[in-house]
């Protein structure tokens, strides 16, 4: 005795529906990147994170003179933390560095204190814009002065650039040192 088709036919059917169904899963996982990075982040996480910001620190007015965007208490903590080695800030200025009258002006945004009694400061370069606003961007290099039995450094210009220091006292075996870091992170959120 024979048994039944239609049970077989069945199978056969939901055979084929499967078949039929299955190139329409998805088979990849999504929000995995290609390459991984050591923290997990996806690469557009990190290429957006490592894209410059600026901020507004502070605008020239009308003959030269500064308005402060940001607080200049903010400022000298911000420069405290951008030290991180318990250098105490206590001045912190905006200063116009221009090498002939006719030349371009260029700003930079300064912080000066000390750290163990030695005399400690940090230069960044800020950017003009045409409305006379003053921007401190992540990208911008930091200059930094490490006094060694100076009471004063001076930063050296040479157009509008810095290119060294100078001490305040000229006696044996007092020294500036100078150091440049590529970027900052002064006026981050954290």
């Amino acid at each position: 005795m024979i048994g039944s088709p239609r049970p077989f036919w069945r199978l056969l059917l939901a055979a084929g529906l499967l078949t039929a169904s299955l190139p329409a899963c998805e088979t990849t996982k999504r929000g995995f990147p290609e390459m991984s990075s050591p923290d997990g982040e996806t690469s557009e996480a990190s290429r957006r994170r490592r894209e410059p910001t600026s901020k507004l620190v502070a605008s020239v007015g009308d003959r030269g003179l500064i308005k402060y965007e940001v607080p200049r208490e903010q400022l000298a903590l911000a420069f405290s933390r951008q030290f991180g080695d318990g250098t105490s800030i206590d001045k912190t200025m905006v200063r116009k560095v221009q090498g002939k009258p006719k030349d371009p002006a260029m700003y930079y945004l300064v912080g000066l204190g000390l750290r163990n009694g030695m005399f400690r400061g940090m230069a960044l370069p800020l950017n003009l814009t045409t409305d006379n606003d003053l921007y401190l961007s992540t990208s911008a290099s930091r200059y930094i002065i490490n006094g060694v039995g100076c009471t004063f450094c001076f930063f050296n210009f040479e157009n509008n650039d810095i290119v060294g220091t100078s001490c305040e006292e000229n006696t044996g075996g007092s020294s500036c040192d100078l150091r440049v870091e590529e970027t900052n992170t002064l006026l981050l959120n954290r």
